[in-house]
């Protein structure tokens, strides 16, 4: 039954700027303190109070619009938007309607080695609100609520997707490029756990094949790649579901229950808001001037899919190692720092794709925290072309970079982890090996290569992982073959 059904799929994406004041105000965006502290009057809507533009919140949608490929409006306005809940204290929000600062974007994305354009139908300026602090299991069955209106007035640029994905992957692979590019852009800190990034959903399934559009449902407030993704795949088959035993899909918005893995009805369509725009009285129009935007043009960075492409020509490597590496402006930032001071780019890819990235998703960790520096990392690979240490060594001494952030020299030293490379004392102990493991020195004599493999381990165990194994392996073909 799924097979006979697609998905269509369009992202809202809301993201906290980093500016040090709110979009109208001068309070402060920091995250976090006493509740009700980064407020005044403006921000709380009292009686008397005006807004002021903030022009860095103009200058990031800007920026924004002109990576996203969109085009950046002459004249636009602000609007507001009337509805009543409790985390909104002046009972509207101040957002853009119908003419938006950005418009027809796009970004692109890879899905099974194919590139695939998604449209970016427009972004705009608009100002968080409060957050609610439920006290329960969920929204839904919370006993009581309190208020917190430090973060109302935050500014948020809101980036809409066409509704061009047809699977929760396409979702975020989406998501996650779009996080890359505007990270490179650096207008945000994406801490999704602080809510610097939230996205809603809107889906709805359709005959494979089909022009027309099925009955969606929004999905709101999922803060994470995982939650997009799980959330997208349980209400698609909950809509194949239910289509199947011939029900109708109700349009309503829902929400997303991690610990449950299923979605949950928050309000359906006749309950939704008429949201009653009209233009915003307390600020005029805003005239963007071509001047300014093409400074702004000249001023952006290289973004990701521009230096993937660079890493791939200038330092060799394949192009998959080079989409994980410019992924994150930090991580491709590190790989280059390490590329100034090592000569061989393949090598460290390998390491910072494998040992580095593992150890930090082991600790839960950004590459900002790491202790490793680019400094040591090449100083490590150095020692290994030396010979001083082998490359299993290698993997110790790095985990204990990883975890101290000592030199990798020092560790050498400290932990007597240099190579051994006398060859008359491995070569005693491979003969020990060959006497003590007779039948395995046969199994290779006839063909059994993975004998070779034991009897190299048996050797690399009794040095404690410190002999070369170069010379290991000549020293034991060497041996074997004077036997014959």
């Amino acid at each position: 039954m799924a097979t006979e059904y697609e998905a269509v799929i369009g992202l809202e994406v809301h993201t906290e700027l980093k500016t040090k004041s709110k979009i109208f105000c001068s309070c402060p965006t920091t995250f976090g303190g006493e509740s009700n502290t980064h407020v005044c009057p403006v921000c709380l809507g009292l009686p008397g109070v005006l807004p002021v533009l903030n022009r860095n919140v103009v200058a990031c949608a800007i920026k924004a619009g002109l990576a996203l490929n969109c085009d950046i409006a002459e004249f636009s306005k602000f609007d507001r938007k009337n509805y009543y809940y409790p985390d909104l204290p002046k009972n509207f929000q101040i957002t853009q309607y119908d003419l938006p600062i950005c418009y027809g974007g796009y970004l692109e994305i890879r899905v099974k080695g194919e590139k695939k354009r998604i449209g970016i139908t427009r972004i705009h300026m608009e100002e968080d609100a409060g957050k609610l602090v439920h006290q329960g299991e969920t929204i839904s069955r919370s006993e009581h609520t309190s208020v917190d209106y430090n973060r109302t007035g935050v500014p948020l640029l809101e980036i809409v997707s066409a509704p061009d994905l047809r699977t929760s992957e396409e979702a975020r692979l989406y998501l996650e490029k779009l996080k890359a590019i505007l990270e490179y852009l650096d207008i945000s800190d994406f801490k999704m756990e602080e809510g610097s990034l939230r996205c809603d959903a809107n889906i709805s399934i359709r005959p494979k094949g089909s022009i027309e559009l099925g009955t969606r449902t929004e999905i709101k407030n999922m803060n994470s790649f995982r939650a997009l993704q799980r959330a997208l795949e349980y209400e698609i088959q909950r809509h194949i579901k239910t289509l199947a035993d011939g029900k109708k899909i109700i349009q309503e918005t829902r929400t997303w229950d991690e610990g449950k893995g299923v979605t949950l009805s928050l309000r359906s369509k006749e309950e939704a808001h008429d949201y009653r725009y009209f233009p915003e009285p307390d600020l005029p129009p805003l005239v963007i001037d071509r001047a300014w935007v093409a400074e702004l043009r000249q001023q952006q960075p290289e973004l990701p899919d521009a230096r993937q492409a660079r890493f791939i020509r200038d330092y060799g490597i394949p192009d998959y190692d080079a989409q994980i590496l410019t992924n994150s402006r930090a991580l491709a930032d590190y790989y280059e720092a390490v590329c100034q001071l090592y000569p061989n780019p393949k090598i460290i890819s390998n390491w910072v794709m494998g040992e580095l990235l593992r150890c930090l998703n082991a600790e839960g960790l950004e590459i900002i925290e790491a202790k490793v520096s680019p400094q040591h990392l090449a100083d490590m690979l150095k020692l290994m072309d030396q010979g001083t240490i082998s490359g299993k060594i290698a993997k110790t001494v790095f985990e204990e970079m990883f975890r101290t952030g000592q030199d990798p020299a020092r560790i050498v030293k400290e932990k007597n982890l240099v190579q051994i490379t006398d060859e008359a004392a491995i070569a005693e102990i491979v003969n020990q090996v060959i006497q003590t493991n007779p039948k395995v020195v046969e199994d290779y004599k006839n063909g059994t290569e993975k004998a070779f493999g034991f009897l190299v381990g048996q050797v690399m165990k009794q040095t404690r992982g410190k002999a070369s194994p170069a010379l290991v392996n000549r020293l034991l073909k060497e041996r074997i073959e004077s036997m014959a």
